[in-house]
């Protein structure tokens, strides 16, 4: 049979994250950096408009000099690294998750999320999932996704990263999940439905927004079918930053979800 002498040649070919770095990861474009500030002239940036309208979904701003790059919007098309290198570089870390939508803000800053806010979002979680470390159930929803987010997803499952390794399954029932992974603007056609799947769910319960979709809206926001993300319909534990997430992201940002590994910019 064809798989035999294939499975002979390639060897073990799912990752070993997170037990090991993965090899893949350093080469993915999984967020922006902000290296440099731009010269400043009387306390304003000089062309600062201009920076900011080289982003399609008004991630970049700019204030006194000051830039910054809002990941929950950004959808990394690398505009803004190939028109102004000396600002904007990719940045490859696979684990982009946060607890606190304000840390997607780079650079972020000591009075955006004060450090109190960040342990009690951390305590919150950690009380409500000490029973989920061994086998976790999850249910996504769609709720107004491109379908980019969702071949991630689905690649999830595949002998990459065969994600049943670590004792995450799908649920196609919200009774049997543990955690909810909403992707999509949050339209206001699927606010009813993503809603009622998040009441079905049994305590305790997590909920991830993945990609900037989910986070922000994306390209299509503002309009009028979207809320601007899921963070309005529910209550959000984990922001995953991307259009789209790579899976290690994703996988990262369930963990985080489930307390077996810290969240971006943790000690």
């Amino acid at each position: 049979m064809p798989w035999v002498p294939r499975g002979l040649r390639d060897g073990i070919i799912t990752t070993r994250y997170p037990g090991r770095p993965d090899s893949y990861g350093g080469d993915f474009r999984a967020a922006i950096d902000v290296i440099a500030n731009p010269v400043s002239t009387n306390g304003r940036a000089t062309h600062d408009l201009d920076i900011e309208r080289m982003c399609p979904t008004g991630a970049i701003t700019v204030e006194a000099g000051d830039l910054r790059v809002d990941r929950g919007r950004c959808i990394v098309c690398g505009r803004c690294v190939a028109e102004r290198p000396e600002l904007f570089a990719f940045n490859p870390d696979i684990e982009v998750a946060a607890l606190e939508r304000a840390t997607l803000v780079v650079p972020t800053r000591d009075c955006d999320v004060d450090d109190g806010t960040l342990e009690q979002a951390r305590a919150d979680l950690a009380a409500r999932v000490r029973a989920l470390r061994r086998s976790v159930h999850i249910r996504h929803v769609d709720a107004g996704s491109d379908g980019g987010e969702e071949w991630e997803i689905a690649a999830l499952t595949n002998p990459v990263y065969d994600v049943q390794r670590l004792g995450v399954f799908f649920t196609a029932s919200p009774r049997h999940a543990d955690l909810l992974l909403v992707t999509g603007a949050g339209t206001v056609g699927m606010a009813g439905p993503l809603r009622r799947t998040w009441e079905a769910m049994p305590a305790p319960k997590i909920v991830i927004a993945a990609g900037s979709d989910a986070i922000t809206g994306g390209l299509i926001h503002p309009s009028y079918p979207t809320g601007g993300g899921v963070g309005g319909l529910l209550p959000v534990d984990v922001w995953v930053p991307g259009s789209p997430p790579s899976p290690l992201s994703l996988l990262h940002a369930i963990l985080v979800g489930v307390g077996l590994l810290a969240p971006r910019g943790s000690p």
